[in-house]
């Protein structure tokens, strides 16, 4: 029998990642997001929720762009830290020891440590309630070329990103493959 638990945010799996924007001065700045999801094919689309008291709100503001960094699992500590801090208090990016490299494509930085990066331009702004979501069209991904497979697709393995639990307040490593999209189902198809 389930128990009901309340309203709450809780959804499996989370992802963990970075978003990175530059300040009003054009200092880089990242921040920690949970609240991520590709919200579009075409054109791609990626959503980003963020609390209007965050720094990187106003960047993305003011800017209207912003990249997504999915880090790997060794960087967990660095990504929890810049999670924790606010950009208006330190150079995050510097104590984490991370760098950025400057997007061509889009006024806004990526880190230069995390193996895949989504360029990002805001095409919409939706006011929800604490949280803003950016929506920002997906002009380039950018990916390490040791995290592409035999043909030539970003491998979720090679890349191990991580996922937040947001009820335990917890990172968790992305468990082994299941089955094949869009094949396994066929099963129950043929029935």
């Amino acid at each position: 029998m389930k128990k009901s638990i309340g309203a709450r945010s809780l959804l499996y799996p989370t992802p963990a990642i970075v978003v990175c924007t530059y300040d009003i001065d054009g200092k880089p700045n990242a921040m920690t997001a949970a609240w991520v999801g590709i919200v579009c094919s075409q054109p791609p689309c990626v959503g980003v929720s963020l609390r209007k008291a965050t720094f990187t709100y106003g960047a993305i503001m003011e800017r209207r762009a912003f990249t997504v960094n999915i880090p790997p699992e060794e960087f967990v500590t660095q990504v929890d830290y810049l999670g924790m801090t606010s950009g208006r208090d330190e150079d995050k990016l510097k104590k984490a020891g991370l760098s950025t490299i400057d997007s061509v494509l889009v006024d806004a930085p990526y880190i230069k440590e995390f193996p895949v990066v989504l360029e990002c331009k805001v095409i919409n702004v939706v006011e929800i309630g604490l949280h803003t979501q950016f929506i920002g069209e997906i002009v380039d991904v950018k990916v390490e070329e040791s995290m592409l497979d035999e043909s030539g697709a970003s491998s979720i393995k090679r890349v191990r990103p991580f996922i937040y639990a947001p009820d335990d307040r917890s990172y968790y490593a992305i468990g082994e493959k299941l089955a094949n999209g869009f094949e396994i189902g066929k099963k129950l198809k043929k029935e």
